[in-house]
């Protein structure tokens, strides 16, 4: 069966609109990810705009104060985890108007027919700016005209994992060592954001069935760019293990009940 994936979103607000008052709601679509209402109407054209909840990426500065207080909370998309995770730290020290993002799926990410597609083979889609995550990561990032992705995702031929490469040119000045201190200075006590040692590389096989996510980053002098990679479950932190990790906070209990920082690959 083929499902439409413009009908996977915009179904739940008329369902929280029946959930008594006091229950707590995390929504995995996209129906609450997006402040603006222009955005949503570019990339979500056949609904209407819901509104914003509270966004669910624990790891951002603020999140998880503003998650523990929240009646309903949006979790991030699976793309967008990667990528946010990867840049969000660097911003102080490259020009985020000029952000460029190319990362692979799964097949679980895009459905059952997908898995049958990329056997054997590797595509692109959704190319030239039109994948839905696009927005998500410019405002997670920032607001106004200073961010600016482009962003092109991959279908590869595995049933689960993503692997993304964000780059985006460094500030005058910038060296490597500047970008893994930012890495590590805000995802060193983390326990499901990891940054390698230095000369390892994130691998998807790492973070299979597991809430963790894997970064490295490398400055590239000749194109004087931040070149950072991520890998991690799209299940997993890219889904229901970042759900489960949002209801924790919220619920007061242990931010890791549940849930692993270790996939089933070394």
């Amino acid at each position: 069966m083929t499902i439409d994936p413009d009908q996977i979103h915009a179904e739940i607000d008329a369902l929280v609109a029946q959930l008594p008052d006091h229950l707590k709601v995390i929504d995995l679509g996209a129906d609450f990810r997006l402040a603006s209402a222009e955005k949503w109407a570019q990339y979500y054209p056949k609904h209407p705009h819901a509104g914003q909840w509270t966004y669910g990426l624990p790891e951002l500065a603020g999140a998880r104060e503003a998650i523990e207080t929240a009646p309903a909370v949006a979790a991030p998309g699976c793309y967008a985890t990667a990528a946010i995770l990867a840049l969000a730290p660097l911003l102080p020290l490259i020009d985020a108007s000029a952000i460029v993002i190319v990362a692979a799926s799964g097949s679980s990410g895009a459905g059952r027919n997908a898995h049958a597609e990329t056997f054997g083979s590797m595509r692109a889609y959704e190319v030239g700016g039109t994948h839905r995550h696009t927005p998500e990561i410019e405002q997670a990032l920032g607001s106004g005209e200073m961010v600016r992705v482009s962003f092109t995702p991959t279908l590869a031929p595995m049933a689960r994992g993503i692997l993304a490469t964000s780059s985006a040119p460094v500030k005058p000045g910038v060296t490597a060592a500047d970008l893994r201190a930012a890495l590590t200075g805000i995802y060193g006590s983390e326990q499901f954001v990891h940054v390698l040692p230095e000369g390892r590389w994130p691998v998807t096989g790492a973070t299979i069935g597991s809430n963790a996510a894997q970064l490295q980053v490398a400055l590239d002098p000749h194109a004087g760019r931040a070149v950072v990679v991520s890998a991690l479950d799209n299940l997993g932190k890219g889904a229901a293990g970042q759900a489960v990790q949002i209801a924790n906070i919220m619920l007061g209990l242990p931010e890791s009940a549940g849930l692993t920082a270790h996939g089933v690959a070394p």
